[in-house]
């Protein structure tokens, strides 16, 4: 039977969902594709493709979707490995893929990059509630295929939003859970109107007090999309955003208040004039991101189909801090004298903002014959951010006036990028992967913590593979990839950072039966210069990197989903790696050392992971997942005083459904409990180490701080169906 790149859709794999009984396959051939799916085809792989991959719908998505954000729904893929500073998933939350961070994760969204041009993170606190807008996602392992937006080091991740409804719908959802959780939203569509057009949308709500002391989070956001479609046109037109208020709690605690208070939290603690301890109330992050999308899908013929698409993006918003006997020097205020005494220090309140415009272009084409397969696409970027900061308040002003800046700096940075991708299908059982990306970037900044940059980087990124069908159940896959990728705003504050380079190996074989479906893979990741994260934060709660010389991540994954009978599925996955510095050298106690091959931070030589899921009837299922994090280094001298312990985690999840012959078509019910056994889980941290001189000689010292997670927690909800 043929397949191609246009007609066929990624297995559902090992991450196959939760509704996967009425899906499943028995071949490797997967399934053809839906209309909206041509906006993601270009980013997209099958397996046709020698590319690790898992996919991940909405149907799978739904049940534990209650308000936790998308890293969380996502903990049970392989590899991956997720976080929430305030503990209980809603609020920041990050993602690690084969100990690779979110900065090294390319992300898009129906194409568009969403990654942050400067920093290269991720702030999904920016679209609350956005699983509730995704029709499906595909996390890419390792360096993937060519995409928009930074390169991929660890993993690419894209997102493609509702698709449009043929027939009208309402629906309400609301749940509520522990640390006084709730989300509520609204989502409507008008169903196609003269058979061509559809308007759909959503509202959200979300708050929370966290787990952590004072960790709040209030969360609004909004969806907004116009179809048109006829039998060779799909226009969408899409606009979404957010406005994010929350408590900071990214200054994590010691290991002596991880024993004593794991739900301590002190952003905002200062000391007042009678010496009494307490917290400013309006420590919070307060920004807001508004995004537009324009789409249009044309089929030519029946061998070529083109895509273009232009977006813009828009945020603003600032962090505001209270800050203790903080040096006039800092905000260029002048010595003052009170009281016949020289006062050179004040408490003040400052907002440090960022306010910053992103838009341009993406566009592919695609040309499918029975032998040839066919990509070509590129993109244009550009990001302008303005940096700033104000004091909103001080107890001695000095010779300030209101909102002074007391730094004003500006950024820019162009991302250009022609990439060509072809599957050469030579009989029946091989194909041949081609993929060449031509990227340049251009970066300009003058801030107080970057220095005077003006860079430009040129990156020639080819990828290659071959695939071989042995027959309907069967499929091996071997690639080697290329990737090239510049360094991000904070490393420009360890001084001159260099450009990191990855030359990524994948083995890969797939199996897919009427009962069992299995990925096995095995990688090679080789860097050189790869800006690895120091396990130190920066004084906005940044994660710190710095370039090392030679490194390399080897890993074995294996994941399978098996139906034991027609009512129990187990779905297990398991990554076992090695994460190795070579010949790292560190200077300790004032000497240069070589300490050999140390573990690279932030990676856990084992993380699995596992679904039992019992479904009786149509309308009720319940699904007991479990995950294992190994022991894992904060920083890249192995040092004791930078382990995160190893931990495991139990999630129980319920749903069941109430089919009505009313106005209300059904009625579905959720429940989940977080961390069943109530571990003791911290699956982040930071590391940092300074030289202390005072003794005469220098000394070394060593500390870290942790973020804890919530003990056993749960969240309801219920969803009315019009």
């Amino acid at each position: 039977m043929k397949t191609s790149l246009f007609t066929i859709l990624a297995l559902s794999g090992l991450t196959c969902g939760l509704k996967a009984q009425e899906k499943k396959q028995d071949t490797t051939e997967g399934k053809q594709i839906i209309l909206d799916e041509v906006l993601v085809q270009a980013v997209r792989v099958t397996k046709e493709s020698p590319v690790t991959f898992s996919n991940l719908d909405k149907e799978e998505i739904a049940p534990r979707n209650l308000g936790q954000d998308i890293p969380i729904l996502m903990n049970y893929l392989p590899a991956v490995v997720t976080t929430s500073d305030a503990g209980a998933g809603v609020g920041y939350t990050g993602i690690r893929v084969r100990g690779s961070d979110a900065t090294r994760v390319n992300i898009t969204i129906n194409g568009i990059p969403y990654n942050d041009a400067e920093s290269q993170g991720t702030f999904w606190v920016n679209m609350p509630d956005f699983a509730s807008s995704t029709e499906s996602l595909q996390l890419q392992r390792g360096v993937g295929t060519s995409t928009n937006g930074a390169a991929a080091f660890g993993a690419s991740l894209n997102l493609l939003t509702d698709r449009f409804s043929e027939e009208a719908y309402g629906r309400v959802s609301s749940s509520y859970g522990s640390f006084n959780t709730m989300r509520n939203n609204v989502k409507f569509s008008t169903g196609l109107l003269n058979e061509h057009i559809e308007l759909s949308g959503r509202l959200s709500r979300i708050t929370s007090d966290g787990y952590i002391d004072r960790a709040s989070s209030e969360l609004d956001s909004y969806f907004l999309q116009g179809t048109y479609k006829d039998d060779n046109t799909l226009v969408k037109a899409l606009l979404f955003g957010g406005h994010e208020i929350t408590y900071q709690a990214w200054n994590g605690i010691t290991r002596e208040q991880l024993q004593e208070n794991r739900t301590y939290n002190p952003s905002g603690e200062y000391t007042d004039e009678n010496g009494n301890t307490r917290f400013y109330e309006n420590e919070v992050d307060n920004y807001k991101q508004d995004h537009f999308q324009l789409h249009w899908n044309e089929q030519l013929g029946n061998n070529w189909s083109t895509n273009i698409a232009l977006h813009y993006t828009r945020g603003r918003g600032f962090f505001e801090q209270f800050r203790e006997d903080d040096d006039f020097a800092t905000y260029g205020f002048e010595p003052l004298t009170v009281d016949g005494e020289e006062v050179n220090t004040t408490d003040l309140i400052r907002r440090r903002w960022l306010d910053n415009d992103f838009y341009g272009t993406v566009f592919s084409a695609v040309h499918e014959n029975e032998k040839l397969n066919l990509i070509l696409g590129g993109g244009y970027n550009s990001y302008k951010g303005d940096h700033f900061g104000e004091v909103i308040w001080a107890r001695f002003a000095s010779n300030s006036e209101y909102r002074d800046r007391y730094y004003d700096d500006t950024s820019t940075k162009t991302d250009f990028n022609l990439y060509s991708k072809a599957i050469y299908k030579l009989n029946q059982k091989w194909s041949l992967f081609g993929d060449l990306q031509y990227r340049t970037v251009g970066y300009e900044a003058n801030g107080e913590d970057t220095g005077l940059v003006d860079d430009t980087f040129n990156f020639f990124n080819p990828k290659a593979g071959v695939t071989f069908d042995l027959n309907r159940n069967h499929n091996f896959y071997f690639s080697y990839a290329r990737a090239n990728r510049e360094p991000n705003r904070n490393d420009y504050e360890n001084g001159n950072p260099r450009p990191e380079k990855l030359n990524d190996f994948e083995l890969g074989w797939r199996y897919v039966s009427t009962s069992v479906q299995l990925n096995t893979n095995v990688y090679y990741m080789r860097y050189k210069d790869q800006l690895v994260l120091t396990g130190e934060l920066n004084d906005v709660g940044a994660p710190l990197r710095a370039n090392v010389g030679d490194s390399y991540r080897l890993g074995l994954e294996i994941d399978a989903s098996i139906a034991l009978g027609t009512k129990w599925q187990i779905r297990p996955n398991i990554a076992l790696s090695s994460n190795k510095n070579v010949d790292f050298v560190f200077q300790r106690d004032g000497v240069l050392q070589n300490l050999g091959n140390t573990n690279i931070a932030y990676s856990p030589n084992v993380v699995a992971g596992n679904m039992l899921i019992f479904t009786p009837n149509e309308r009720f299922q319940v699904s007991l997942l479990s995950k294992y994090v190994g022991e894992q280094y904060m920083g890249n001298i192995d040092s004791e005083a930078s382990v995160l312990e190893a931990y495991s985690q139990t999630d129980l999840n319920l749903q069941y459904t109430i089919e009505t012959n009313s106005f209300i078509k059904s009625i579905v019910l959720s429940g989940l409990v977080n961390n069943l056994f109530d571990e003791d889980i911290v699956s982040n941290g930071f590391f940092f180490t300074f030289d202390d001189d005072s003794s005469g000689s220098v000394t070394t010292i060593e500390g870290a701080g942790f973020y804890p997670q919530a003990g056993i927690n749960f969240l309801l909800g219920a969803t009315l169906n019009f």
